[in-house]
């Protein structure tokens, strides 16, 4: 598998796996929220994150699929802290719910990985009349993020500890409509193409955390917000797109496996290296570069504003 895979300047590379990239960390006294969790590299994130020994809430749409998860990563790890909770950011009440959940737990948190996301579907609105992948991917993490920042706040204050919020977002950012973000027509079902559209979802979760990271440092918080691409991945948000079954059977020879799809997550979640980076795109366990409307700050604050006024 990737056998002619180079190091980056972080001494990993696209063929490091999660436990390599955290290898001899502790996490102890970290509480993290991974979102999808409850399959791919959500799962291997959980997993990676409970083995160094942080409390891991999966926030799930399927909580018997949670539960298995939970029960499979207790028998590897039995000293592991993971919980799930329901969570569906398709929708913008399960997302309030959430997070009130989670604030009258009187848990603290020390990290939020937005990972959570469907791929390339036929076009569809969410419960709160959005196209489905904008409302999934992005406006959901958009919304779970704002909700819980005051007690990432606290929890930093109080821990001394940087926090880190985290948005998978992938390479497909580069294949978003031209002008990036269609602000004026999110729900064109007439104009809808399923990849462009993934890739707009995608783009926004690069630009969510670029102007988040602005305003963490304009505020003087020591909370960092990046990006990343995970690699190109077999898992099950192919199966929208109808090449399920070729992705599956070339998928051994082209594709990273779920252990190494989460390895920059987990990196940029836990490692030392990251500390103080913020408003970064990561692939591979190391900084890299996205299209010119990636860095586009302008793009950035319209896109937040557009995002506050859709979910107020």
């Amino acid at each position: 598998m990737w056998p002619f895979s180079r190091k980056g300047a972080s001494g990993f590379s696209s063929s490091s796996t999660a436990e390599q990239v955290t290898e001899g960390l502790d996490g102890t006294g970290l509480t993290a929220i991974v979102t999808g969790a409850s399959s791919g590299i959500g799962t291997e994130t959980t997993r990676v994150l409970a083995l160094r020994g942080v409390h891991v809430i999966m926030g799930v749409r399927n909580m018997i699929a949670a539960k298995d998860v939970k029960e499979t990563i207790l028998k590897e790890i039995p000293s592991a802290k993971v919980d799930a909770m329901e969570l569906d950011l398709s929708s913008m009440d399960s997302v309030n719910k959430f997070a009130s959940d989670f604030k009258s737990s009187g848990l603290p948190l020390n990290i939020l990985v937005n990972n959570a996301g469907i791929m390339a579907c036929p076009f569809k609105l969410s419960a709160d009349k959005i196209e489905l992948q904008f409302a999934t991917n992005h406006l959901g993490h958009f919304l779970l993020t704002n909700l819980l920042l005051d007690t990432m706040k606290k929890t930093s204050r109080e821990t001394k500890k940087e926090g880190r919020i985290v948005n998978v977002s992938s390479e497909a950012h580069k294949f978003a409509y031209s002008e990036g973000i269609r602000f004026d027509k999110i729900n064109d079902e007439s104009s809808y193409s399923n990849w462009r559209a993934y890739g707009q979802s995608k783009l926004a979760n690069i630009l969510h955390a670029n102007e988040l990271s602005r305003r963490l440092k304009e505020d003087g918080v020591e909370i960092s917000a990046n990006s990343l691409h995970p690699g190109a991945i077999t898992t099950n948000l192919f199966r929208h797109t109808g090449i399920n079954g070729i992705v599956n059977g070339i998928g051994r020879l082209v594709f990273k496996n779920v252990q190494q799809g989460a390895a920059t997550t987990c990196y940029v979640a836990l490692h030392p290296q990251v500390k103080g980076i913020s408003g970064k795109y990561f692939s591979d366990s190391n900084v890299a570069r996205t299209t010119s409307l990636g860095t586009d700050a302008d793009l950035a604050k319209k896109l937040w504003d557009f995002s506050l006024n859709l979910t107020k």
